[in-house]
């Protein structure tokens, strides 16, 4: 699918620094769940991600408040984009192609064209987004985003994309749908390193990667434990803030959980307990580590070699004894 998009050149990754969108799941698409502000602080929008459900033949409207920040009025364009995942770590990948959709769930597609806005300065204005869905629509997840770019005094676009800002929809359409994740990835990791043996706690986290083959949007959540014997050390609510993370259908997740409260030497097992979709799949599963420290390991070798060497020595010390005791019985007898 991405392959396709490069060959007709459709499809930018950006990092989208005036949102922090993290598409393929998003904590969910934004630095801020209530607003974001652009790089050029010109723009402000709240909210930065919609959540809704619109059954097939039916239409939606959706408000989006766009704050002109600036001591001037401004024009700006109201700009349908689709998007499809970049990669596993939620850098998105707009189409920007005004001709070019997304291949699958393309929201673009059924999102009404608006017209261009002028925002008095230093005000709030609340812009109406309206989604028509055809009776014919699969049911499953659409997405798309609303950008907002200011348009130059001689009515041409910004072609700075760090001048524009953007709102996130993600939309359902309930019905008979597929919802399928699987967890490829449940790895202890130091820094970058995977290991089940470490000689310190120091950056220990733990990795989890989701694939989807759902045909709409999931966001898996549970709860993370470490346990050292029966105890547990650290626990952690994964996934669980509003809006959550979210997983596209076809694509991949990765998430980074710190590990704390774990000692200088032990064993210690994680469990996690990661529950997604609307009949509430389970998927359980955990792995034990060891945190032993290089002192320990060279104190205990150190221990046991000179413990042998202690058994070694008495054992060939008993032996010259006993040796020179036969010696000294046989010398007195030949002496009688």
């Amino acid at each position: 699918m991405k392959k396709h998009l490069s060959r007709v050149g459709i499809v930018a990754t950006l990092a989208f620094g005036l949102f922090a969108v993290l598409i393929c799941g998003g904590q969910a698409f934004a630095v801020s769940p209530s607003s974001t502000v652009n790089n050029a602080n010109t723009l402000k929008l709240s909210p930065v991600r919609s959540d809704i459900t619109v059954p097939a033949g039916t239409s939606a409207t959706l408000g989006v408040k766009v704050t002109n920040l600036t001591n001037a009025p401004m024009t700006i364009q109201p700009i349908e984009n689709d998007f499809i995942a970049g990669d596993e770590r939620g850098t998105p990948a707009l189409i920007l192609d005004a001709d070019k959709y997304a291949p699958t769930h393309s929201l673009k597609r059924y999102m009404v064209p608006l017209k261009n806005v002028t925002i008095p300065a230093n005000t709030v204005q609340e812009i109406k987004v309206t989604i028509t869905v055809p009776t014919n629509a699969k049911p499953g997840g659409y997405f798309g985003a609303i950008r907002f770019a200011p348009v130059a005094s001689d009515g041409a676009q910004s072609v700075n994309l760090n001048a524009s800002a953007a709102s996130i929809i993600l939309m359902t359409v309930p019905g008979d749908m597929t919802e399928q994740l699987s967890l490829t990835n449940f790895d202890i990791m130091q820094g970058s390193k995977v290991d089940t043996l470490f000689q310190s706690a120091n950056d220990l986290h733990l990795e989890i990667r989701m694939t989807s083959s759902s045909s709409v949007q999931e966001g898996p959540f549970g709860q993370v434990s470490v346990t050292q014997g029966k105890k547990v050390v650290y626990s952690y609510d994964f996934n669980t803030q509003d809006p959550r993370d979210m997983i596209l259908p076809d694509s991949a997740r990765r998430w980074d959980i710190p590990l704390k409260n774990i000692g200088s030497f032990g064993n210690y097992t994680v469990h996690a307990t990661l529950t997604y979709g609307t009949k509430n799949e389970t998927i359980d599963v955990s792995k034990s580590f060891w945190v032993i420290p290089w002192t320990v390991v060279i104190v205990a070798v150190g221990g046991a070699l000179l413990l042998i060497a202690l058994i070694v020595g008495i054992v060939l010390g008993l032996r010259s004894y006993k040796h020179r005791l036969l010696n000294r019985h046989g010398h007195n007898g030949r002496r009688r």
